[in-house]
């Protein structure tokens, strides 16, 4: 079938042409979310729910059974989970300039959620000497990494990185004494949410990589589960 041409039908046929391509093309500020800022939101909503019942569950176990140590110490752990986790939701959530300044804030709540994250086992597993060293060294760590996060990103993503394996680790300095006592089975739980994390990272560090980010949210939710096992029942 031979299709008249004119200088009208042309016109319309380009400009029919340009809007489509603009309804089903992706401009670059929309590439990662239809490539997976869905899913990284979804995923750390779902994690940030669990935190929250997560940290009240604890938060009322240690009220009702605990001293203050544990009842301060659940109650920093769970206010360091569920920011992570809420602030990563949002982060991945928006676009445009707030996306820039949530992504800032989103590294800061990761060095709040290891800290967190050790603080139980510093104030009530170890609580003497060993405990208050390694609280003061993580969250000494946490602040170094929180004010180095002011830098240019490119230049502060590698000391992340670093700073984020040297908190995680940097329990091994007392693993004698917590594995005496945790015992074999609460240190697995420890160690193994440190083994998903330090995977985490990895994935986590080529993120630009398509999906990568998602799969560090999923070892995030399940080390963090690991970790949330070992203080309900070998700490709390």
């Amino acid at each position: 079938m031979i299709v008249p041409c004119n200088d009208r039908y042309v016109a319309l046929c380009f400009n029919n042409r340009e809007r489509l391509s603009s309804v089903f093309s992706l401009g670059e500020g929309n590439k990662r979310m239809y490539y997976g800022e869905k899913f990284n939101a979804w995923s750390h909503l779902v994690g940030a729910v669990l935190a929250a019942v997560g940290a009240i569950w604890l938060l009322v176990m240690a009220s009702l059974h605990g001293d203050v140590w544990k009842v301060v110490s659940m109650a920093i752990y769970g206010v360091c989970l569920v920011t992570l986790y809420s602030v990563s939701t949002v982060y991945h959530s928006v676009k445009g300039r707030s996306k820039s300044i949530m992504q800032k804030v989103d590294h800061f709540s990761i060095y709040l959620m290891i800290a967190g994250s050790y603080t139980p086992f510093c104030l009530v597993t170890l609580r003497g000497a060993w405990g208050w060293t390694l609280f003061g060294i993580v969250w000494g760590l946490a602040l170094i990494g929180i004010l180095q996060e002011i830098k240019p990103r490119s230049e502060a993503r590698i000391m992340s990185i670093a700073i984020y394996a040297v908190m995680g680790w940097i329990v091994l300095v007392a693993v004698k004494p917590l594995l005496a006592a945790l015992g074999v089975s609460g240190f697995i739980w420890l160690a193994g949410g440190g083994v998903l994390y330090t995977v985490g990272i990895l994935f986590f560090a080529y993120d630009q990589i398509r999906h990568f980010h998602g799969i560090w949210h999923l070892f995030v939710i399940a080390g963090s589960l690991m970790h949330f096992v070992a203080i309900c029942f070998y700490v709390l």
